[in-house]
């Protein structure tokens, strides 16, 4: 295979998708005759700083392949890290073109707009003789087990609570609500609050509060999440942005909490159940989403947006509607990857069906075991084992925990077979060093609910 005049040698290709081009098997084949030395760095507001040395050719044959190398290792080093300003060191044509790629009207237009409003500043691309240090503010939360704790999750079609006394959950409560759909804020706050009180009366008293919530969150304010898709901007920045901390102030007054990526959540439920650290999670559902905890068992404060790191380089990959990029992981790991994969496995899925009734028709082919159903998710599982190698790159986890509504039943079972079958065929750098599973009934037991209870370090007591 070819891109950019680079070439790019696979062993293992899905079954449905002959063109997938590996990011990883790419930067490799585009590394082995880059020689100029370039740095960049990626700064977010907190301090937090990415840096990644790396190479391009430098030359003018090779322009295509080293502009196409450096928008996707900065595009994945922003939805991996997170920043609004971007640092270039060592080429001057390289600082030109992520320039103008990352401003108004630029191809990368979406992910300069997006970083400006999570971070509030203005993103920026700047040239320096000498790139900024490498920081990072790791947070150790999770694993809290003393005193008595509320842990909230607010997921896209039902939130969960729990009240938990020094680690056992005494009351747990799932509802069903509709905050996707709901323009008022005050739907969403009037449905936190009822969660926070029905799990007060189970407590002689309240210590610290957990919450886990999709969206992405920088000092316990909501800076973009799924949940108030909704919500007008003005609306949003006036009463959801400091939702979480009204709710909690509101209903216990000063008392500790946070307010945590439902990802890391996830990666920290991981922990909890395998005693381990080094812990990558990532859900298979409506998107992808990921969380991490690092070897020190700590949340990095990372954004983890897995579902906009680009994981394939065919010039023909699949088009992500929201971001209008190619390639990219949510297209690959959600129930788009299955409705994307039936036509051409010759499975037929009525279009009055919504996304969810279409996944459920295959997985129940899968359950059957119908070879095209088959097919599909062997294709997943392909390009999962490619991406967990590129994701072991990034992350140096120890383990992957695999969830989400695409992992369920047997056609989960089938992608990490799959899966597991790729990396020791082709990235043997990671046998014995990278461990993909499904959760186990001990992960499924601590709940994300009752992991969010353990995630303030401090409890108080009154």
């Amino acid at each position: 295979m070819n891109r950019c005049g680079i070439k790019v040698d696979i062993k293992n290709v899905p079954l449905l998708d002959e063109e997938f081009i590996p990011i990883l098997k790419f930067n490799r084949a585009f590394l082995k005759t880059a020689k100029k030395p370039v740095s960049i760095a990626v700064e977010r507001a907190d301090g937090q700083t990415a840096v990644y040395r790396t190479f391009i050719h430098g030359t003018s044959d090779m322009k295509s392949a080293d502009r196409y190398y450096i928008n996707r290792l900065v595009k994945t080093m922003l939805w991996m890290k997170g920043g609004f300003r971007v640092f270039v060191s060592g080429d001057e044509d390289t600082y030109e073109y992520l320039k103008g790629a990352f401003s108004p009207g630029g191809e990368q237009d979406f992910d300069r707009d997006f970083m400006s409003g999570i971070f509030e500043h203005q993103f920026e691309v700047l040239y320096t003789d000498k790139i900024p240090e490498a920081k990072d503010l790791p947070k150790r939360m999770g694993g809290h087990l003393d005193g008595c704790r509320i842990g909230f999750d607010a997921g896209g079609s039902d939130r969960k609570v729990s009240a938990v006394i020094d680690g056992e959950s005494v009351f747990s409560e799932e509802v069903v609500w509709f905050p996707k759909t709901s323009s008022d804020p005050s739907y969403h706050y009037d449905g936190i609050v009822s969660a926070l009180k029905s799990a007060v009366a189970h407590l002689p008293r309240v210590d610290a509060v957990g919450i886990s919530s999709a969206g992405i969150y920088i000092g316990n304010r909501t800076m973009s999440a799924s949940l108030f898709l909704s919500v007008p901007k003005e609306k949003f920045d006036a009463e959801v942005k400091d939702i979480y901390i009204r709710a909690v102030n509101d209903t216990f007054g000063d008392i500790p909490f946070e307010v945590v990526n439902d990802g890391d959540v996830t990666a920290l439920s991981g922990m909890m159940s395998l005693a381990d650290t080094n812990v990558l999670g990532i859900a298979m559902g409506t998107s992808e989403a990921g969380g991490f905890v690092d070897s020190e068992g700590r949340i990095t404060g990372w954004l983890n947006e897995l579902a906009f790191v680009p994981v394939d380089c065919s010039p023909d990959a699949e088009k992500d509607e929201w971001s209008g990029d190619i390639g990219c992981g949510v297209k690959y790991f959600s129930q788009d990857a299955v409705i994307r994969l039936a036509p051409r496995a010759g499975i037929r899925l009525e279009e009055s069906l919504s996304p969810a009734e279409k996944l459920k028709a295959v997985q129940a082919l899968v359950e059957a075991r119908d070879s095209a159903a088959e097919a599909i998710y062997s294709s997943i599982g392909t390009y999962l084992g490619h991406t967990l190698a590129y994701y072991y790159d990034l992350y140096r986890c120890r383990h992957v925990l695999l969830l989400g509504r695409v992992m369920s039943g047997r056609g989960g079972d089938i992608i990490l077979d799959e899966c597991k079958r790729v990396l020791r065929d082709e990235y043997p750098e990671t046998d014995g060093k990278l461990f993909p599973s499904l959760p186990d009934e001990k992960f499924r037991r601590v709940g994300q609910s009752a992991a969010a209870a353990s995630l303030p370090q401090q409890a108080c007591r009154r």
